[in-house]
């Protein structure tokens, strides 16, 4: 709505200070501030025809700039002669006729995803439109909208205060509707949702569970908010709390209560208004409905309990992970043996880590997930734990999709760390291998976020891995297994592996510069440590990290000016020369003994700096040189 408002006030010449907007799940409003009452005159100068050129371009340049003839015109003089200009002068109009305008655009025109159609009216809105209110500077702005007409009134609560009521401008409006029942800001309405849900969970001994995403949800579902305490049976509290409280998120919108580090058999729903009864009802057919929907979730968690986990992974051959990539089934045989190859890298049990990757996907086929597909993993662990599986076997299944966004902690557990990397570098090669790549603000298969993962999974566990060493063999396998055939039958192969290896790298070093810039490394040494190439991410993050050190100090000062000065006397003598000086030196050449003393501190310096980057020293090579 700020964005359709600000394109079509800004394209009538009406420039505003601000505008603000609101929605609640019965009215959008917005606000214009510093709206004038009409908008400038404009002068525009349409450039026209030389003089004396033809009169067919005389009359289209007449007819275009709305002239009667060319004695309406100017001449005027540049460089190639005299031509002729038109001053077309168009006239300011009166705000609230701009408005009138562009407001019933705007409702007929909204991008809702989906839209519908009342009565006899071709208006198609997300819910009917009752009325519309519109005013400027206090009085009406006057329109009409299938038969809706524009005016001063509008209504409160649809059950507390449905009653119509005027207003005067907007302090008037916001003020009204809060004496209405209707609390405007969508912010206001999340904060005072958490408040009570805190003070409701507090006062019975609870702790709320609280969830921004949810929060959210439910202060665009009401108008006036009234959180209540309700209660399910504890029999369903030997149900995983995932399942529990994923449950009640998805079918009722409540918050999950705790006691202790226990999930408690308690919930906490938002009613939209003050029930007489203190909302007794309204408690008690949403205990109703939640009992309901826990004892699905319970047969489904029992019903899954009677089938192994390995019972599932043959039934994965039915779910296709990408056309051109195969099945569930085919990945996990590509991630498992990367699992287990990845291990004696992040000292992970070699074992472990290829059970681990031949269950991680076995839970996709299950009852729960199939409920609740934002449980997999989590549910995999406790099935794997439930069969006895290793305990860092079961960690590993859930932890494995890990991280999912950027406040989302890594995994830690060494099995849990090769079966995410191998994982991630399955999914990144595979979409390389088929050139599905991201472009632009597109990444439909998370492919950023993948790389991140790796970025981020590599860097705060400590882990050494040239990814050249992991991609190359992967690659090689893919060539191996191709081509393949979609679906359609339709035959496809790998592309040059090489390419495809450099290009996978090249994308690794941009999501690395954006992730070191984010962490507040600067970008010119960013840029300076990737000009060296490399492909072990932990060691570039420590050469970035020493040089920022490096040159804070003033020995580094001292060296990055020394360096100035000798590349740019290099330069000029490379200009002078016409030849470039980038050989090793020639000690057969050295005559003065300045030059064989320079070149004997540049040996022994070259040196130790040598062994202190072999040493992965890089402070120590940098103080060196200094």
């Amino acid at each position: 709505l700020a964005r359709l408002l600000d394109e079509k006030l800004k394209a009538a010449g009406l420039d505003f200070d601000e505008i603000k907007t609101f929605a609640t799940p019965r009215r959008l409003t917005a606000v214009v501030n510093g709206l004038p009452k009409r908008s400038p005159d404009v002068c525009d100068e349409r450039k026209g025809p030389r003089v004396g050129a033809p009169d067919k371009a005389v009359e289209g340049f007449l007819k275009a700039a709305g002239l009667g003839s060319l004695d309406e015109a100017e001449i005027r003089e540049d460089k190639k002669g005299d031509f002729y200009v038109a001053l077309i002068e168009k006239p300011g109009r009166e705000s609230a006729d701009v408005i009138a305008e562009i407001v019933p655009e705007i409702v007929r025109t909204f991008p809702w995803p989906k839209a519908m159609r009342w009565g006899a009216g071709k208006l198609r809105w997300v819910r009917p439109l009752h009325s519309v209110l519109c005013l400027l500077d206090g009085k009406v702005v006057a329109f009409d909208i299938d038969g809706i007409e524009s005016g001063k009134v509008t209504r409160g609560h649809r059950f507390m205060a449905p009653k119509d009521f005027a207003v005067k401008d907007f302090a008037d409006y916001q003020a009204k509707l809060k004496k209405a029942f209707v609390i405007l800001d969508g912010d206001v309405r999340a904060a005072t949702i958490l408040d009570a849900a805190r003070a409701r969970a507090s006062e019975h001994g609870f702790g709320l569970v609280e969830d921004a995403g949810l929060l959210a949800e439910n202060a665009g579902l009401t108008e006036w908010p009234v959180p209540l305490m309700g209660s399910f049976d504890e029999d369903f509290l030997s149900v995983p709390p995932e399942v529990l409280a994923t449950s009640m998120k998805a079918h009722q919108k409540c918050f999950s209560v705790t006691k202790g580090d226990d999930l408690a058999n308690r919930f906490v729903l938002v009613a939209n208004l003050e029930a007489e009864d203190g909302g007794t009802a309204i408690t008690q057919g949403n205990e109703r409905v939640i009992a309901a929907r826990l004892s699905d979730a319970k047969f489904f968690f029992d019903q899954d309990r009677k089938v192994s986990l390995e019972t599932w992974v043959p039934k994965l051959k039915e779910i296709t992970f990408h056309e051109k990539l195969g099945t569930q089934y085919e990945r996990v045989q590509r991630v498992f043996r990367l699992a287990r190859d990845l291990a004696p890298r992040v000292g992970a049990d070699a074992e472990d880590a290829e059970r681990a990757g031949i269950l991680a996907k076995a839970d996709l086929v299950s009852d729960m997930v199939g409920e609740f597909p934002e449980l997999q993993g989590i549910m995999g662990r406790y099935y794997a734990l439930d069969q006895k599986e290793r305990p860092a076997v079961a960690n590993a299944i859930a932890d494995h999709y890990k991280p999912v966004g950027p406040s989302d902690e890594v995994p830690t557990a060494p099995v849990s760390i090769a079966l995410a990397l191998a994982d991630k570098l399955d999914t990144l090669v595979g979409f390389w291998a088929i050139d599905e790549k991201p472009t632009g603000s597109k990444d439909p298969y998370a492919l950023r976020r993948a790389a991140l993962g790796v970025i981020r999974i590599v860097l705060e566990n400590g882990v050494r891995l040239p990814l050249n060493d992991v991609i190359r063999p992967m690659l090689g396998q893919w060539r191996k297994s191709m081509p393949l055939q979609n679906e359609r039958g339709e035959s496809f192969g790998v592309p040059d592996s090489t390419g495809v290896r450099h290009s996978l790298l090249d994308f690794f070093a941009d999501r690395l510069k954006v992730y070191l810039r984010d962490q507040g490394a600067r970008h010119d040494l960013v840029d300076a440590v990737f000009a060296l190439g490399g492909d072990d991410l932990l060691m570039i993050v420590r050469r970035v990290e020493a040089l920022g050190r490096f040159l804070d100090t003033d020995d580094g000062a001292n060296l990055l000016a020394g360096t100035k000065r000798a590349a740019n006397i290099l330069r000029i003598e490379e200009k002078k020369d016409k030849r470039a000086y980038d050989d090793a030196p020639d000690s057969k050449l050295l005559e003065a003994p300045e030059e064989k003393a320079l070149a004997k501190a540049v040996d022994v310096v070259e040196k130790a700096a040598a062994k202190a980057v072999a040493d992965e020293d890089f402070e120590a090579a940098m103080a060196a040189m200094a």
